[in-house]
């Protein structure tokens, strides 16, 4: 059965035509077992290799089925070499003759998608359709795979030596962009325009007709620019907290994350009885501007060479820290209390483990993720606007809470996303958004934004939860939504607020 489908597929030959090159997007089949670029396994120690294999769990196995996407790198090139982008079909449990799948891709940008259908992430709304996991091009398991060691080398030389961080971290961007260039990447190739063209080939190759689009974070934004080219081919979305394609986020990343702290700390001040929370937020504020110029030190072992160290760190180690709390749901409950710690001085258990992650691992980020906020996001933002902010915030500025910032992207020099992303547009779509009113990185207020230009959209804030909500309330929303787009959802959580306007 799974080769006469695929057979089909494979005869289907779509044309697609541009302005320089026609060329014909292909399916290739596989096992499931897609294995990571061996251009970036060949770095790893021969012990780690396993990890770098996707498997599907046995009790999916059976009803998915695999391959890849064959395009072009980059589109507007006549000669431009194909590459290769992994999808998983997972068949509905009981097979329905539904034929409006659940396409997935995940957000970061520069995530690996694969992981939702093993995570058993489509329970509840995957029983009478079918759905897909696609790999954006760039990432994890696609062919080519943007990623490189060399700037997490050059961080854990940064930190072991107490050396300026910005100044290594650029000397580590320069070699990433140079390893890549010397593997024949075109780096001009990596956008979400090039992605939304994917998923566009993707859909007309496996001759989809009609799709419910599923994306997050940035992948949110991406399934709104799929909505925006490729209008006729879509039924619905379901976006968890989106990033716009139209929001300058170097603009608002910063500010998103005091908002979500005032989220945080206002009902702490109102409802505690504790003092050690009383005006918390104010608190927060005194003591970073105390440290913004302060370095502190932590005596450590180095977790690889076992030697005793010395290493310095300053405010920006203490922010990121209460941001990615704030952005972690499992933290939520505890960010109060992290808060409290920071601001009274008791830094290293919090410091310690992140620094020993440097040094042992490889926690720095993929090519995609830094060509794709160059592309979309560099050229699309105002400098003037973010020092206003610093202004008002002095210790922020210095702090990088996206780790891809304006000199990253100046050294990328990649062309900016074609602007029509960039637009606002409108569209009569059936749309589920939400966002947790503590998100530092997505702002709730992109989803009344949305909700202005999709006024067929069904907007929800999870007012217990940061970044990404997910879970059983959301894919229970999902059914409903999916069962039918434009009837009202029905909620049983009081902690899901409708957004009306």
């Amino acid at each position: 059965m799974r080769s006469i489908f695929f057979l089909s597929i494979c005869l289907h030959l779509v044309t697609v035509a541009n302005a320089q090159k026609s060329y014909v997007p292909r399916i290739e089949t596989c096992d499931c077992a897609f294995k990571v670029d061996t251009n970036f396994t060949r770095l790893i120690p021969p012990e780690f290799l396993n990890d770098f294999v996707f498997q599907l769990k046995k009790e999916i196995a059976a009803r998915a089925e695999c391959g890849y996407l064959v395009v072009p790198e980059n589109r507007k090139k006549a000669d431009a070499r194909m590459i290769r982008l992994p999808f998983i079909i997972l068949r509905s449990a009981v097979g329905s003759e539904r034929k409006d799948p659940v396409l997935f891709t995940s957000g970061g940008p520069g995530n690996s998608s694969l992981g939702w259908i093993n995570q058993g992430s489509t329970a509840g709304f995957g029983e009478l359709r079918d759905c897909i996991a696609f790999e954006q091009r760039g990432t994890r398991y696609a062919l080519p795979h943007l990623r490189t060691l060399e700037l997490d080398s050059v961080m854990r030389i940064a930190w072991r030596k107490n050396l300026n961080k910005d100044s290594m971290w650029m000397v580590g961007v320069r070699l990433y962009k140079n390893a890549l260039l010397k593997r024949g990447i075109d780096l001009a190739g990596y956008n979400t325009s090039e992605t939304v063209d994917d998923i566009g080939d993707l859909l007309k190759t496996l001759q989809i007709d009609s799709v419910n689009l599923y994306g997050g974070s940035y992948s949110g934004g991406l399934m709104t620019a799929v909505l925006q080219r490729y209008p006729e081919r879509v039924r619905s979305l379901i976006l968890d907290s989106p990033l716009p394609t139209f929001s300058p986020i170097d603009e608002d990343e910063h500010r998103h994350f005091m908002e979500g702290l005032h989220v945080l700390c206002e009902p702490v001040r109102k409802d505690s009885a504790d003092e050690k929370y009383a005006d918390l937020e104010h608190r927060f504020d005194t003591y970073f501007r105390s440290i913004q110029n302060k370095t502190f030190t932590l005596a450590m072992t180095d977790p690889v060479t076992t030697q005793e160290l010395n290493v310095d760190y300053d405010k920006n180690e203490l922010l990121d820290v209460v941001v990615q709390a704030l952005n972690d749901g499992s933290q939520i409950p505890h960010v109060a209390s992290i808060i409290v710690d920071i601001i009274n001085g008791t830094h290293a258990s919090y410091v310690r483990p992140r620094i020993e992650k440097r040094l042992r691992g490889r926690p720095h980020p993929d090519g995609m993720r830094m060509l794709v906020y160059c592309s979309d996001a560099t050229d699309y933002h105002d400098e003037a606007v973010i020092q206003q902010f610093f202004k008002l915030y002095p210790y922020m500025e210095g702090y990088h809470i996206n780790d891809v910032w304006k000199p990253v992207c100046d050294c990328w020099e990649i062309p900016p996303v074609v602007p029509s992303l960039k637009k606002y547009f409108y569209s009569d779509a059936p749309v589920l958004v939400a966002d947790g009113a503590m998100d530092a990185a997505c702002s709730p207020r992109y989803i009344t934004e949305l909700k202005h230009y999709l006024p067929n959209a069904q907007a929800f804030v999870f007012s217990k939860l940061s970044h990404g909500v997910g879970g059983r309330d959301f894919n229970g929303m999902i059914k409903q939504f999916l069962n039918a787009p434009m009837k009202k959802i029905e909620l049983s959580n009081l902690n899901i607020i409708p957004v009306e306007r």
